[in-house]
C-alpha cells in the first residue's frame, strides 16, 4: 500500500475529521458518492446503494461507514 493511500484511508477513518457542512458538498464512502443535501435545516447526505436505489444518510452514519473528499482508486 502506498503511502498516500495509507494516508487518505486514515483522514477518512479518522474520528477527528468530520464531513463538510457547506450545501452540495460530495464526498465518497464505500466506493459511491454522496451530495449533502439540507431542507428545512436537516442535513442529509443522498446517493444510491449497490443496486442503484436512492440512499439517504445521516452525518452519523457517514463517520460510521468512513468517508473520503477523494474517490478511492
Amino acid at each position: 500500500m502506498s503511502t498516500e493511500a495509507e494516508a487518505e484511508q486514515t483522514a477518512a477513518t479518522s474520528p477527528s475529521e468530520v464531513p463538510p457542512t457547506a450545501p452540495c458538498s460530495v464526498v465518497w464512502s464505500e466506493g459511491r458518492p454522496y451530495v449533502l443535501e439540507s431542507p428545512a435545516g436537516r442535513p442529509h447526505w443522498v446517493g444510491t446503494d449497490t443496486r442503484g436505489r436512492p440512499q439517504r444518510l445521516t452525518r452519523a452514519d457517514l463517520l460510521r461507514r468512513g468517508w473520503s473528499h477523494r474517490r478511492a482508486s
